[in-house]
Parts: C-alpha cells; sequence; structure tokens
C-alpha cells in the first residue's frame, strides 16, 4: 500500500511539473498582433528589395536596348520605371562620372544617382604630414544621395538607381553642372551643383519640371542621406569624440545629438545638418527651414585595433515640400575643414558646431581666446604660440593671483590668534564661529576674498579644455619632439596597453603634472597655515596633501592620450604661475607689514559686512539663540 501511494504522488507530481511547464509556454509564446506586425514589416521590406532588383535590371536593361535599338525592350521598360523610362534610353545611362574642381576640393559626380561619388580636399593629409594621403571625406560609396520618388501610376523608384544626364558650363569663374533625371525631353529632376573659385561650400538648387503629373504631389518626397565618416586622424578613439551629428533649428538654436552608441533625433524647421568629423565637415545647408529632419548617429569604433577606417555612421531623412506641384529648394554643401574662421566667414551660424561650451566659458573662447590666439599664430610658429598665449593669459590674471596670495597671508597673521579663539570656545562651537567672524570683521579680512580669485579663474582653464582640441590650426603643426599639436606626442610606444593610460607614453603629460605637483606642494603650506582646521569640518590638511598627489597622476593618465597643445598649454601655465607666485611672495607680500596693518585696523571702527558676511553672522546668532533657548527647557 505504500509502495502505491509513492507512486500516486509522484504521477501527481510530473502531472504538475508538465502543467507549469505548459503554462509558462503559453505565458511566454509570442503576441499574434506582434507576430503579425514582423510578418508584415519582412515582407514589406522583401517587397522594396524586389522593386529594387526590377527598377536596375530594367535599367540593365535599358542601356542594352538603347545600344541594340531594340524598340521592344523600350516598350517593356516602361511596365517598370514608368516614364523615366525615358532617362535610360539617353546617352548618358552609364557608370560614368564627370569632375568639377577648384583650388580646395575636387569632386566626381556620378551618372547613376546624380550624388557627389567622390570629394578629395586637395590642402590636407590623412594621419599626419608628409603621408601623401590626401583627406577624402566621400569616396568608395561610404555616401549616399537619394531621394524616393512616388509616381502617379503607384511605383516605388530610388534616384540612386536612376541616370542623370550631366551638362557641364560655365557661368563667370563659376562651374556649373547640371544633372537631369528626364522622365521626357522637358520633363526633369535636376541636381544644380555650383563650384566657385577657391571655395568649400557647393551650390545644390534642387528642383523639377513638368513632373507634377508623373509624381504623386500629395506628399513630400524622402530626400535620405547618409555617410560613413572615415577616419582621418592618427588617433581614431580620440578623434571618435569630437564626430557627432550637429543642426540648427528653432530659430537659430544649435545643437547636437550626442556621442552615445546610437542616437537619434526628431527636428522641427532644421536649417543646416553637420555631419561633423574632429576637423572636418559635411554640411547640408537650406536657405529656407526644412519641415522637419530625422537622424540618426551610430557609433562605429568600439574597439581602435580592430575599427579602423570609420568612426561614425550618420543618416538623415529630410521631406522635400512640393510649391505648385514641383519642387524648387536651394541647398548648399559645404565640405571642408571645421575651421572656426573658415565656417564664421559665411555667416550662417556654421562655427557653432565647433565646441566652445557654454555660458561665459564660450563667451571667453569665442571672443578672447579665438582672436588672440590667431593673431599670434598669424606671424609665429603654433608651439610658440602657445607659450606666448599662455604668458598672456596668466600676467592678465596676476592681479587676481596677487589678491589670492594677499588673502593667504593675512590670513596666515591672524591663525595664532584665531587658534586662541579656538581653545577658549573649544567647548561651544557655535560662539567660537561667532567671535572668528568678528575678528575677521575688525581686522578688515574677507575669508572668502582666498576663494573668489580661483573661482575667476575657472572659467579661463575650463575655455582651455574647449578651445585647444577643437583648434584646427595646431593640425599636424609640429613643436619640439611633437609632430601634431592636435594629437598625442608620443616619445615612446609600448608594447603593452595600460588601462585608462594607453600604449604609448607622452612627455607633455609628463611635464604639466611635474609643473602641477611643484604648485601644489608649494602652495599646500601656505592653505595649511592661512585656514585652522574647523571642528565639524573636513581636515583640509590631509585632503591636500593627498590632492598634491593624486592631481599629477590624474594628469598623468587623463591627457596622455590628448591632443599635445592641450599639454603643453597646462605645463606652461603652471610653470607661469609658480613663477609670478615666486615674485609676488618674495617682491610684494611682506608678513609684517600685513600684520602692522591688522593691529591698525583692529583699533578702526569696524568694517561694515558684506551682505554674505552679515547673513552668515545672522544664521549663527540664531542658532546660538535656539540652542540657548534649548538649554533653557532641559
Amino acid at each position: 500500500m505504500e509502495e502505491k501511494k509513492i507512486d500516486i504522488n509522484s504521477i501527481i507530481g510530473f502531472i504538475l511539473i508538465f502543467g507549469i511547464l505548459v503554462w509558462i509556454m503559453f505565458q511566454n509564446q509570442p503576441d499574434p498582433k506582434v507576430v503579425a506586425a514582423e510578418k508584415a514589416q519582412k515582407e514589406l521590406v522583401l517587397k522594396a528589395q524586389k522593386a529594387k532588383e526590377l527598377a536596375n535590371k530594367a535599367v540593365e536593361k535599358a542601356t542594352v536596348a538603347v545600344a541594340t535599338g531594340d524598340s521592344t525592350q523600350l516598350v517593356a521598360l516602361q511596365k517598370t520605371l514608368g516614364n523615366f523610362a525615358y532617362s535610360a534610353t539617353l546617352p548618358s545611362a552609364k557608370n560614368d562620372f564627370t569632375t568639377i574642381e577648384n583650388e580646395v576640393i575636387k569632386l566626381k559626380i556620378a551618372n547613376k544617382g546624380g550624388y557627389i561619388a567622390e570629394a578629395t580636399l586637395k590642402n590636407f593629409e590623412k594621419f599626419k604630414k608628409g603621408s601623401g594621403q590626401l583627406v577624402e571625406l566621400i569616396k568608395n560609396n561610404n555616401a549616399n544621395l537619394n531621394i524616393v520618388l512616388q509616381t502617379n501610376d503607384n511605383r516605388t523608384l530610388n534616384t540612386k538607381d536612376l541616370f542623370f544626364e550631366p551638362t557641364l558650363t560655365k557661368i563667370g569663374a563659376d562651374q556649373v553642372l547640371s544633372m537631369k533625371l528626364k522622365s521626357g525631353p522637358n520633363s526633369f529632376l535636376e541636381y544644380k551643383y555650383i563650384v566657385k573659385p577657391n571655395d568649400y561650400m557647393i551650390g545644390f538648387d534642387l528642383r523639377s519640371q513638368g513632373l507634377n503629373q508623373v509624381l504623386n504631389t500629395a506628399k513630400p518626397l524622402d530626400l535620405e542621406w547618409d555617410l560613413k565618416a572615415f577616419r582621418n586622424e592618427k588617433s581614431i578613439s580620440y578623434e571618435n569624440k569630437y564626430t557627432e551629428i550637429y543642426f540648427e533649428h528653432k530659430e537659430g538654436k544649435v545643437d547636437y545629438a550626442g556621442l552615445g552608441a546610437k542616437e537619434e533625433e526628431t527636428l522641427e524647421k532644421p536649417t543646416f545638418i553637420a555631419f561633423k568629423q574632429h576637423f572636418f565637415a559635411s554640411i547640408l545647408v537650406s536657405k529656407t527651414p526644412f519641415e522637419k529632419a530625422q537622424l540618426v548617429s551610430t557609433n562605429l569604433m568600439n574597439d581602435e585595433k580592430v575599427d579602423t577606417t570609420f568612426t561614425k555612421s550618420f543618416k538623415a531623412n529630410l521631406p522635400l515640400t512640393f510649391t505648385n506641384g514641383e519642387i524648387d529648394h536651394k541647398l548648399s554643401w559645404y565640405l571642408g575643414p571645421s575651421d572656426y574662421e573658415t565656417l564664421n566667414n559665411y555667416d550662417q551660424n556654421l562655427e557653432k558646431i565647433i565646441s566652445m561650451g557654454w555660458g561665459i566659458i564660450g563667451w571667453i573662447n569665442r571672443f578672447i581666446f579665438v582672436p588672440l590666439f590667431g593673431l599670434l599664430g598669424s606671424f609665429m610658429a603654433y608651439g610658440i604660440a602657445i607659450i606666448l598665449f599662455t604668458i598672456l593669459i596668466k600676467l592678465a590674471m596676476s592681479p587676481i593671483t596677487f589678491k589670492s596670495f594677499l588673502s593667504q597671508a593675512k590670513m596666515k597673521v591672524l591663525r595664532p590668534e584665531i587658534t586662541e579663539l579656538g581653545e577658549k570656545f573649544a567647548k561651544d562651537p557655535m560662539k567660537k564661529q561667532q567671535e572668528t567672524m568678528k575678528l575677521y570683521n575688525k581686522a578688515g579680512v574677507n575669508p572668502m576674498a582666498g576663494c573668489i580669485p580661483a573661482l575667476i579663474q575657472m572659467p579661463f582653464l575650463m575655455a582651455s579644455f574647449q578651445f585647444f582640441p577643437s583648434a584646427f590650426e595646431l593640425r599636424q603643426k609640429s613643436f619640439l619632439w611633437a609632430d601634431d599639436l592636435s594629437s598625442f606626442d608620443e616619445i615612446v610606444k609600448l608594447p603593452f596597453h595600460i588601462p585608462l593610460y594607453g600604449d604609448h607614453i607622452s612627455l607633455f603629460p609628463i611635464l604639466a603634472a611635474i609643473a602641477i605637483f611643484f604648485y601644489m606642494k608649494m602652495t599646500s603650506g601656505d592653505q595649511q597655515m592661512a585656514a585652522p582646521q574647523q571642528e565639524g569640518m573636513p581636515d583640509m590638511a590631509k585632503m591636500m596633501k593627498i590632492m598634491i598627489y593624486v592631481s599629477p597622476l590624474m594628469m598623468l593618465f587623463f591627457f596622455n592620450s590628448y591632443g599635445a597643445g592641450l599639454s603643453l598649454y597646462n605645463f606652461i601655465s603652471n610653470l607661469v604661475t609658480i613663477l609670478i607666485m615666486l615674485v609676488i611672495k618674495n617682491y610684494f607680500i611682506d608678513s609684517d607689514k600685513i600684520h602692522a596693518q591688522i593691529q591698525e585696523n583692529k583699533l578702526k571702527e569696524p568694517k561694515k559686512q558684506g551682505k554674505f558676511q552679515r547673513k552668515l553672522q545672522e544664521a549663527m546668532e540664531q542658532a546660538e539663540a535656539q540652542k540657548a533657548a534649548q538649554q533653557k527647557k532641559k
């Protein structure tokens, strides 16, 4: 009997387990709606691929038909291409290219698709100076321009698969290339490229004529623009940090999509879309805003040892609206360097694609750093220009530095009295704070005076972190052992990779780290003596001792892969600050005179407290009153 019970329990257990598995399978089965949607999506993709294949085959047949004079073939083409079968019958219906160029750029325009197949910048080289490889923004199908045509007879055609008829003329000094996708002798879609002398901005007029009877004008056409950004610099990971999509929208506001693995943006009324690389840019500019735009940026550089060709993939989808049944848009392509002055000369806000920082940081860069550095770089080597630029900035800030050191000296003189107050009111921290504030007020010393100069200098330091990585002028400019001030200055190539550091050793960051170490070593003693330890507050002396060693290490690791120009600036900046500090200490600050002045100030009427000091004093008095009331209750 007992064995039977065990068998029955086992059977019941198996049934329960089976039931649970069935329930799990039922719960995890796909939603029929989702399955149907996925199936429909797959069918649409297959349909689009099939339509594209048919269109390509039709174009190939057209080429053969034109060559052989087969009129039967041409009639059959119309079943696939409709009115645009006419374009396949023209002599231009072959994979030829038309080259147009000026002093700075060379373009190859493809008959098939009418788009720019190659864009080469004549004055710039890839990777390093002397490489012999010119910068190519477009080549080997890394870029694509396509308009999706919806016809009245329910066909979907892509301009990239159809043949355009080229006509090259000159108007004055300008070269004008007209590319026409024809549906008949006098009806066409035209891309008009206008190349001016010595100019990176290419005119691009996009218009149609006589297509209102051919195209479905009930909704806009989709303009698709894609580009995979080539690597052009020595460090692909450093270049990738500054490669992103910028755009202008909402009445002149310039913004960017971000640097994530995949970034998407939907815009209203954009006037330009910029596929910006570190030092080069491909920008589509419109005289009148597009209705909207959909943008996608995808990171292609995950491992710099493997992903060595492309940095990011960019995509833009822009609607082209009809006016009286026709397309007419005045556009321009900028294909050139991301140089602040060059872009600023176009007066179209294009210079804002170069990150100069926000608020006061951007103001410092645009109105101080850019013009000053541009002036210095116009008549001297850029390495020397960085040194002189840094010296001028530090000299301009020296009055603030002097005020900071003077405040520290005053606090140092008052330290014995502050220590005495600390011992006297050791059991009453609030009273100690009040008496300390009274002492400061009588002596005419502002404890915040040492902090304010540092806060004033901080925006200039932050501005340098934006300015030097964006300075196109430094690209491939050498100085001492650095062959490119816009990239790291490698003096030793390591046979292994150190996390957060890299596989090389840069010398300028080492020099900057040494300068920071000595600067902090010299200033930390004065700061510790000037500011006594406050009860309940962190031990600043210990923190300063830690920072003396942490800051140089951060400099070594953080700047090892950064541009040598920024490291040189930091090295010279700290070196000049040390020299200024020694001069001020030895020739301008006399502790005996400061002590005598403080004692004299104590005999005078106390200075009127500043707003901050007054509020701090009031807060202390309120806290003291509350404490007294609580003790009275007890």
